[in-house]
């Protein structure tokens, strides 16, 4: 037990390093996200509904946005059948933010809540229409 009083620092030295990431993080609870779906064009809706329910793109939006890109790029289809039956285009731009035109109340809620930094703005410009109105 020469080494008693190096192998006590050492182990504290670990538990320190170990530990590190919990207590610099301690109180930087980020709010859980609450995306804004008050732009005009929803508001103008009768029946306020997505291409695919509330659940499936909580869930899938990634995924169904991959197949869009796919389909449309790759095999030129310009049309999504739903699974309710309802025939939309395929198009971010001209569909999603069509709707979803606030990016940064919506979008970006979601995906710095996860800390997930989407390509989709690699090739898509996003260009706000209510840009004046966002206060």
């Amino acid at each position: 037990m020469y080494d008693a009083g190096k192998i006590i620092i050492g182990l504290i030295i670990f538990l320190a390093f170990a530990t590190f990431p919990f207590y610099s993080n301690m109180g930087k609870a980020v709010a859980k996200p609450d995306p804004k779906l008050n732009t005009p064009v929803i508001q103008q809706m009768k029946v306020k509904q997505c291409v695919e329910s509330k659940k499936f793109m909580r869930a899938k939006h990634m995924q169904l946005l991959i197949n869009w890109r796919n389909a449309a790029l790759r095999r030129g289809e310009r049309l999504y059948k739903g699974s309710d039956g309802r025939i939309t285009e395929i198009s971010l731009q001209n569909q999603c933010l069509r709707c979803h035109s606030n990016k940064r109340n919506f979008c970006d809620e979601c995906h710095n809540y996860v800390a997930v930094n989407p390509y989709c703005w690699d090739c898509h410009f996003y260009a706000p229409k209510e840009a004046n109105n966002e206060h």
